[in-house]
């Protein structure tokens, strides 16, 4: 933990200033709201829940509405945990070059108010128990699929961050691996033997969007943050090649590909409204990429970010409104 912070606060007239440590009500916060923000860091909701997103729009896609929600939701759950474990490991890994960066310099690794040993043994008791919770939910196959993922973010894509710009595409691969967990635990394999591909091919687009995806969104954010990668020894595409050029044509390249991967998501429903909203997120996507390749400046990345968000929402929820196989 970090030493106390002294802070002054005003109290009534005859005593002394009062010293409040970082962990009591400093700066008109508690104890534990201090806790909850660095847990919040160390587990990264908002990843956390485009990773759960994409579990239930494939379960969705392949089987419809499962035979018990309680069984989605634990499946969730240890999704949950699993994803949890594979920040916290991250972590562990790039506490040295976090402390480098402002934006993650506060994460409680790199600032020491977590210890390595205590972060390990958490990694490991989230990953088991979200891998024992996935095999009763969704069996032992899609806790496969959630380790796998587990394993390409970890053990590869990390410490390859360090040592070459395919790290991106690597990373891409740890993104959409959790279309598996839910197509697994909808009994995708099963259904396909039995005659019903409708199901394989749209988690199939599901999870050629979500890897398409990947690239603008990496690169934008890439871009924003360069000199912090390079600061930090991260060997990302736009460190490599200042110019943005080569992160540009990344950026374009993918987006275009994902239209048509976006516009398959329609077949198995054969539903026009889906096909639409493919077609438009996927297309404005697209020319946040060509803006981004033209001008390559903070204010295009920017824009190319929060359209990437907000174009994989909508196709999700489209997904999700509209996709299920007939």
């Amino acid at each position: 933990m970090t030493p106390p912070q002294q802070v002054a606060v005003a109290v009534p007239a005859g005593v002394g200033p009062v010293e409040v440590g970082r962990g009591d009500v400093a700066v008109g916060r508690g104890r534990w709201a201090l806790v909850a923000d660095d847990v919040a860091r160390l587990v990264r909701p908002r990843i956390a829940l485009l990773v759960l997103a994409t579990v239930a729009s494939a379960f969705w896609l392949t089987a419809g509405r499962p035979a018990t929600a309680a069984g989605l939701l634990w499946l969730l759950a240890g999704t949950a945990l699993v994803a949890a474990s594979s920040s916290i490991a991250n972590q562990i890994l790039e506490r040295h070059a976090d402390r480098l960066m402002p934006r993650t310099a506060e994460r409680p690794l790199a600032a020491g108010r977590l210890g390595v040993g205590v972060a390990w043994i958490a990694t490991l008791l989230l990953l088991v128990v979200g891998t024992l919770v996935c095999i009763l939910a969704g069996g032992w196959q899609a806790a496969a699929a959630a380790v796998a993922t587990w394993l390409v973010y970890v053990i590869a894509y990390t410490p390859l961050k360090k040592i070459t710009p395919l790290n991106t595409a690597v990373g891409a691969v740890a993104g959409a691996l959790p279309v598996a967990i839910g197509w697994l635990a909808a009994d995708g394999p099963s259904r396909l033997a039995a005659g019903e591909p409708r199901g394989a091919v749209a988690a199939a687009a599901l999870g050629a969007v979500l890897y398409l995806w990947q690239f603008p969104h990496f690169m934008a954010i890439a871009w924003l943050y360069r000199r912090h990668y390079a600061a930090a020894g991260m060997k990302m595409l736009t460190v490599v090649d200042p110019s943005g050029l080569r992160a540009a044509g990344q950026s374009l390249a993918a987006a275009l590909a994902m239209i048509p991967a976006s516009l398959a998501l329609a077949v198995p429903s054969a539903s026009v409204r889906l096909f639409a909203a493919a077609a438009a997120a996927s297309i404005v996507y697209a020319l946040a990429s060509v803006r981004f390749a033209v001008r390559r400046d903070d204010a295009s990345a920017r824009i190319l970010l929060f359209t990437s968000l907000g174009s994989l929402l909508g196709l999700l929820i489209a997904a999700v409104a509209w996709g299920r196989p007939v």
